[in-house]
């Protein structure tokens, strides 16, 4: 009787290659140059030669301020008759006694030493105040030294938060704690690219996919809606199919526009804020004049640096939600532009229902509306604040709410000028 091969054993997943392999340790660990070896070894013989200098500099003033190797301060004087002591310094009685002659023996010498002393002291004051401003020299440089690498890093990972993920810190030098670091953080780049390029993509790849079959229901529906001998139950069924088609365009459109928008802008270009603001109330002129919502406000230059059509996207979003949420009759919105304090600022300020401060956080999280649906409303698809905090965060600035006196709202954009 035959015997059925046995099945395969399963063979484990490979892993991923940007996961860092084991390293091989150096036959003896103690001797690896690690930062803390190095900064022991910089700052303990630093700490030798300033003593070593110290004590030399010591020994050299002492021995010239007790005259190592000169003449006595004073000189005996032998008259025949009588015994004299002669000094320059110290001062002697003429023909003293033996008491007299040690007490003024004691007090030259007292003397002498005490200004020995002073000498030793002044001068080894400056000698230390000579060391330490070239300690701290010698200590600033060569910390400076060793911590370059972090700065190195440092720098890398600022480019890297500008978007420019092709950078790598690629450090040479010994295999210490900071080279470690720096590979790792060379690891973590190049899965974060990886990982960007793929989202690029699925953002490229969405925006094929979603886009063709709406547009191509769209089509269908307008080809039947032109049809003149079509039923009116089917009319007015194509109508709400064509306008739920087309709010799932704008869903489709702002969730992409989104996805875009939460990178930084790698590209800038001089864009004025002034200009960007009149063609969104261009394209928003004729809902306002439905909506019976006069438009107003000043308009002054403030030329910014970035995307003029995200930038302009950030003006028609707040300037549709302000004509959209506005009062019944006598409602306005105010557009102004300016640069002040080295920034250029966005103000749309509208008249509206009142809103509680409490709520104007949530305003800006996708799909959130002021006390409404997340779905189900002829106003937007609940997008247009998120894409406009996005847009305004890629370009270094931020957006504020703030609600408004007697109702309304006040948004202001601030942009790096």
């Amino acid at each position: 009787m035959a015997t059925s091969p046995a099945p395969p054993k399963p063979t484990a997943p490979p892993k991923p290659t940007w996961l860092p392999g084991p390293k091989d340790e150096p036959p003896f660990p103690w001797l690896r140059p690690t930062i803390r070896i190095r900064l022991t070894l910089l700052y303990g013989g630093m700490f030798l030669i300033a003593g070593i200098l110290l004590l030399s500099i010591i020994y050299l003033l002492a021995a010239q301020a007790l005259n190592v190797g000169s003449e006595l301060p004073f000189k005996i004087v032998n008259n025949g008759s009588t015994v004299n002591i002669v000094s320059n310094v110290c001062s002697f009685p003429s023909n003293p006694s033996d008491s007299q002659l040690n007490d003024a023996l004691n007090a030259c010498v007292n003397q002498q030493r005490q200004h020995a002393l002073d000498v030793l002291l002044s001068r080894s004051l400056m000698a230390l105040l000579g060391l330490a401003i070239i300690a701290f020299a010698f200590g600033y440089a060569m910390a400076g030294r060793v911590l370059s690498p972090l700065g190195r890093i440092t720098r890398t990972a600022r480019r890297v938060a500008g978007t420019d993920l092709t950078r790598r810190i690629e450090l040479d030098g010994p295999d210490d704690e900071l080279k470690e670091l720096a590979d790792t953080f060379d690891e973590m780049l190049d899965r974060l690219e990886r990982a960007f390029t793929a989202q690029q993509r699925f953002v490229g790849n969405a925006s094929h996919e979603l886009r063709t079959p709406l547009a191509i229901n769209r089509t269908l529906l307008e080809v039947h809606l032109s049809d003149p001998g079509a039923p009116v139950e089917l009319q007015q069924l194509g109508k709400t199919l064509l306008a739920t088609n087309e709010r799932s365009e704008q869903l489709v459109e702002g969730l992409l526009l989104l996805a875009r928008s939460d990178n930084q802008i790698v590209e800038r270009k001089p864009v004025n804020l002034a200009e960007v603001a009149s063609q969104a109330l261009d394209q928003a002129r004729s809902e306002a004049d439905e909506k019976g919502v006069e438009i107003r406000g000043e308009r002054k230059e403030a030329v910014v640096q970035g995307n003029g059509v995200l930038l302009e996207r950030i003006a028609l979003n707040l300037v549709q939600n302000a004509i959209r949420y506005n009062i019944p009759e006598g409602g306005w919105v105010e557009v102004d532009t300016e640069a002040q304090h080295g920034q250029a600022v966005l103000l749309v300020a509208n008249t509206g229902p009142v809103v509680p401060a409490y709520e104007i956080d949530n305003l800006f999280e996708p799909f959130r509306r002021l006390r409404t649906e997340r779905t189900g409303s002829d106003k937007g698809v609940g997008l247009g604040l998120s894409i406009a905090r996005s847009v305004a965060r890629a370009h270094g600035g931020r957006i504020a709410a703030e609600p408004r006196e007697g109702g309304g709202l006040v948004m202001r954009v601030t942009l790096p000028l």
